[in-house]
């Protein structure tokens, strides 16, 4: 039998250095607004780019992973984030006239490596065997978690040490790092991924794609408890808390992300009963995000802010196990619509919550209640949008004890 530990370990390095392609570029919009004047409304582009990219990666993996080379793009795909980073990097660098559509291009170019990634490493991961597939796909996803930690302390050390104007010698850094994982998978062997789903009766079909698909409705709404927060924990903290923002980023963004990754991680050592845990995880993220919305203490709403990233880290990663252990044999499409459903959560909630933000704060509503307590507008706009993304986790706390209950009463089909 193949020793599959280099694969693994090429595996997480790759799901490690993907956290880049997310990371990265918030972190330089102020920098890039100075050095090229590009407008808020073209770098929240990019954002919106990034994230239809790989929408529209998983959806092709969706409908034609079979004619797709599994290994073959396993392979290749660090290397499609490398080059995404090196004309993120150099284009701006060499010809700063055509800075922002260097900056697109080598966006569309990382994000269809961030599409892939989402789509091919966990069931490569599952693909492997294992005495224990639930800690290895658990650690996994922690990666990603300590990677986001990484990549913001890292990028903050070297703009405060070198300066804002030296960032594209940090991304060409960056852009190294997937060549690593690139020469892991080609000196490594692969596990067979095809899939093997069984061509069984109609109706039994029927009842595998009715729990695929509340599967991938658990897993849309883990992602918007999970994104929303981590996308506005710096803004809330700062305008909505009046948290300085490098205390605010320091202190929540990094770690939200470290609890995040220690979840994961011990869910990896410790953990089972993945359909508690996930109930738990929504029903508790739920509760958080009402804290925030309604506390009037600084204190426990940066509690609740930080504690998001606990009890949503296995959200995501958890749904993937659940559909591993109820639905046996699926293939590449499954875990394809499966990121599908989660960049989903991460596009539209993030922007829903905007949306509450800048509809409330405009109401007559908003200013009579900012008076009566004391606070700005914005502030009872992002409260609200706080209170009104407690619905994601409080529908998904019911859509997966509904789907314990669909896998419990069908085991013996599914």
């Amino acid at each position: 039998m193949p020793n599959f530990k280099r694969t693994k370990f090429a595996c997480y390095l790759a799901y490690f250095t993907m956290s880049s392609v997310f990371c990265l570029p918030p972190l330089l919009f102020v920098t890039f607004r100075e050095m090229y004047n590009i407008s808020y409304t073209l770098l929240g582009t990019l954002v919106l780019t990034n994230f239809c990219t790989q929408l529209l990666v998983d959806l092709i993996f969706t409908a034609f992973s079979k004619h797709f080379n599994v290994k073959a793009v396993v392979r290749i795909m660090p290397l499609i984030t490398s080059l995404g980073l090196a004309i993120y990097a150099l284009v701006p660098a060499f010809f700063s006239h055509i800075a922002y559509a260097g900056l697109l291009i080598g966006t569309v170019i990382f994000s269809v490596s961030a599409g892939l990634s989402e789509v091919l490493l966990s069931p490569t991961i599952a693909a492997m065997p294992s005495d224990n597939p639930q800690r290895d796909m658990s650690m996994l996803h922690s990666l990603y978690a300590f990677g986001v930690f990484t990549m913001v302390t890292l990028s903050t050390l070297f703009l405060k040490i070198f300066g804002n104007g030296n960032w594209m010698f940090l991304t060409l850094f960056l852009a190294l790092l997937p060549v690593i994982a690139s020469v892991l998978f080609f000196a490594s062997p692969m596990p067979d991924m095809s899939g093997g789903e069984s061509t069984a009766d109609t109706h039994k079909s029927k009842k595998r794609n009715l729990g695929l698909a509340m599967c991938v409705g658990c897993i849309f709404f883990g992602s918007c408890a999970e994104n929303t927060m981590s996308n506005w924990i710096s803004s809330y903290m700062e305008n909505a808390l009046n948290i300085d923002k490098t205390v605010g980023d320091i202190l929540g963004m990094a770690m939200f992300a470290v609890l995040l990754g220690i979840a994961r991680i011990s869910y990896a050592k410790f953990g089972k009963n993945i359909c508690r845990v996930l109930l738990v995880g929504m029903i508790a993220a739920a509760a958080c995000y009402l804290v925030v919305g309604f506390s009037n203490s600084t204190f426990f709403a940066f509690l609740a802010c930080i504690f998001t990233g606990l009890f949503t880290s296995m959200l995501w990663p958890g749904a993937l196990i659940m559909m591993e252990e109820n639905l046996s044999g699926v293939g590449v499409a499954a875990y394809a619509l499966m990121a599908a459903g989660g960049d989903m959560g991460a596009s539209l909630s993030p922007q829903l919550m905007g949306i509450v933000v800048d509809k409330v704060s405009a109401t007559d509503f908003a200013a009579d209640l900012a008076v009566s307590l004391n606070l700005s507008v914005e502030q009872i706009g992002l409260k609200a949008g706080m209170i009104v993304t407690s619905i994601f986790p409080i529908v998904g706390a019911v859509l997966v004890a509904v789907t314990v209950r669909y896998f419990k009463k069908h085991k013996s089909q599914a």
